[in-house]
């Protein structure tokens, strides 16, 4: 009696544990569900914040800032930043937060302007870039044979050609250009790495069974690369968007600053620009040149924020456990 009674009260706590072990899995795995999204990871979301800000900055700065301020001889010259004082000991005004330049232009208005120009600039060119890199890479990694031989020679001998030089032989020969003929320009250039790259994740896609079963079911050519196999790139493909959308904004200003692209449209490549060329760092007019680079760092470190969370999207082996 005794032992059937101490055997029934070992075997109760068992039965206990197991079963608030089932149930401890079961909430684990209820949270696992709930809130382990990929697209909710905390680099995306703090890139995606930050690039957010830079275009409030713009968007509603123009509403709440006077524009006509980047014109020319609007402002008093060389004022620092409200605060700060210049080596004639002027003083910043709180009119011109952020100082004016030696052209006489207000700096916050300049920046409020050409921050969204300059993330244009990006956009465009990188839409234009991977929508041929799209088209190409699908286009040689489905059909194959003559087609894939063409457009692999060709955007192998495109990518060993230095765009920058090329493009300052274009831009020289065309003089002022636009914001979307630069971007046009550098689109040129901004294909081939999105084609090689589409192509090798189709080639090893094509095989799937999904694909098998729609070109038995008799689907079309387009319907199968564009309907069936792209949704399953697009992690990758924003990866891919994002970090030719740097790339582009690299490429523009490391032109600005060269002196080529745009004249009369404001960008922080050609405030940089203007500022190296009337002598800012001799003048020790830092918040010239300081503001747009420091503006363009905070953009690049949120692109490349967003580039690493879409990482994570797209490849599960990045995600923490």
């Amino acid at each position: 009696m005794t032992d059937t009674t101490q055997s029934s009260n070992q075997t109760g706590p068992t039965v206990d544990s197991a079963a608030a072990g089932v149930v401890d899995t079961s909430m684990a795995s209820g949270r696992f569900n709930r809130f382990d999204n990929p697209w909710l990871n905390p680099k995306l979301i703090w890139g995606v914040c930050i690039l957010g800000g830079i275009l409030l900055l713009g968007v509603i700065g123009q509403f709440i800032w006077n524009t006509e301020l980047v014109f020319t001889g609007s402002t008093p010259l060389k004022l620092p930043p409200f605060g700060f004082e210049n080596l004639r000991r002027q003083e910043g005004l709180a009119e011109f937060p952020l100082g004016t330049d030696g052209a006489g232009r207000d700096l916050l208005a300049l920046l409020i302007v050409g921050t969204p120009n300059t993330l244009m600039i990006g956009a465009v060119a990188s839409l234009i870039g991977m929508s041929t890199g799209i088209f190409l890479g699908f286009s040689a990694g489905f059909i194959g044979g003559r087609v894939d031989d063409v457009i692999r020679i060709f955007s192998d001998v495109m990518i060993t050609i230095p765009p920058l030089l090329i493009l300052v032989v274009f831009q020289s020969a065309f003089g002022d250009v636009s914001l979307f003929m630069m971007a046009v320009l550098i689109a040129g250039f901004m294909w081939q790495s999105p084609t090689r790259l589409i192509r090798a994740q189709v080639l090893s896609m094509r095989e799937s069974g999904y694909v098998k079963m729609a070109q038995l079911s008799g689907a079309s050519t387009m319907h199968i690369m564009f309907r069936e196999m792209m949704p399953n790139l697009i992690p990758y493909l924003f990866g891919s968007f994002i970090a030719n959308v740097t790339t582009a904004i690299v490429t523009a200003v490391g032109l600005e600053v060269l002196g080529l692209g745009p004249q009369r449209i404001p960008t922080l490549g050609r405030i940089i620009y203007d500022a190296i060329n009337s002598g800012a760092l001799i003048q020790n007019l830092w918040w010239w040149w300081g503001l747009p680079t420091a503006l363009l760092a905070i953009m690049f470190i949120a692109l490349l924020l967003v580039n690493l969370g879409l990482d994570e999207v797209s490849n599960p082996r990045l995600r923490k456990m």
